[in-house]
């Protein structure tokens, strides 16, 4: 069993981490890294070269803090030989990514940058459904209540925190996974709050490369039931992916029902045992780069100042 340590205890790491390596018949929980919390249970080191230094059977790392701070600890656990798992988004660049990358090839170490919206239960049924049928077009509506799932969270206000894309990546890796062919940016409109340096809304205009039009909508204001749906339609139905990819449904068929996400990160921690048994690294930035591209191409509008 490898043992593992999660570097930065916050709220995605103990909602979601905490409980999947304890579901996992491939990890051990031996150790966290944070200024602020601990696991009950587990050692706790507020340092990450302390950490390392104290215990080497820890051979796998797993980093949950903001993407703004991620490059240096990931740097500096690969170069002490341990493999590692990144939460989404992989970096606050593709740069330090791109850097990373070479690194954990250069030292034979395993780098995964996760997607955990790809391991909801209905991705896999809808990638294998889209397979060999022709995308005439799309549309995304990913709408949720920042204030209920990142209450407090200035860094996702940042520049590098993303803001609304830190939710609509999600959509966009899932997009990238079922679709057989690839997608590229037209233009997009970035809606910011006159007081953050992130987005809190944003609508993309993507094309595959045969030209079949995608638009998508990612807000941030959503109260009440909150939106997480993708309908693709092709030369032979529908396909309509919903609940953040828990249930598809596709020319009129049902293909998974499932209530909750639950099993996403299990999946996450699955796919890490596999690159270390296998000494493989998985590091595909498609989605990121969409959103790179949409700061790079989207016109920004100004909109009412937003308060926590």
């Amino acid at each position: 069993m490898t043992q593992i340590a999660i570097v930065g205890l916050g709220k995605i790491a103990v909602d979601q981490h905490v409980p999947s390596i304890a579901r996992s018949p491939a990890f051990h929980l031996a150790a966290t890294v944070s200024r602020n919390a601990h696991a009950e249970g587990v050692d706790a080191f507020e340092d990450l070269s302390a950490m390392l230094a104290a215990r080497p059977g820890i051979t796998a790392i797993a980093l949950c803090v903001p993407p703004q701070v991620r490059f240096a600890l990931a740097r500096e656990a690969l170069l002490a030989g341990r493999d590692v798992l990144l939460e989404k988004p992989p970096g606050a660049s593709l740069a330090e990514v791109a850097i990373l990358s070479e690194l954990a090839a250069a030292y034979g170490r395993v780098l995964y940058a996760t997607w955990h919206s790809r391991h909801a239960a209905g991705v896999g049924p809808a990638r294998d459904w889209l397979a060999d049928r022709r995308i005439t077009g799309a549309r995304i509506v990913w709408r949720e209540d920042v204030r209920r799932w990142h209450p407090g969270q200035d860094w996702i206000w940042q520049a590098g925190g993303l803001g609304v894309f830190d939710p609509g990546i999600n959509a966009l890796s899932v997009l990238t996974e079922i679709l057989p062919d690839a997608v590229r940016l037209r233009g997009a409109e970035l809606a910011f709050p006159s007081n953050r340096d992130t987005p809190i809304a944003a609508r993309l205009d993507l094309v595959t490369a045969s030209g079949a039009g995608i638009d998508t909508d990612f807000d941030w204001r959503q109260t009440g039931p909150q939106t997480w749906d993708i309908t693709i339609e092709t030369d032979d139905g529908t396909l309509e992916l919903t609940g953040g990819g828990a249930q598809v449904r596709a020319g009129g068929e049902v293909l998974s029902s499932a209530e909750t996400l639950a099993s996403e990160y299990d999946g996450i921690y699955a796919r890490f045992a596999d690159l270390i048994a296998s000494r493989r690294a998985d590091v595909d930035m498609r989605p990121q780069v969409l959103v790179a591209d949409a700061f790079m191409l989207g016109r920004r509008v100004v909109t009412d100042a937003f308060e926590d």
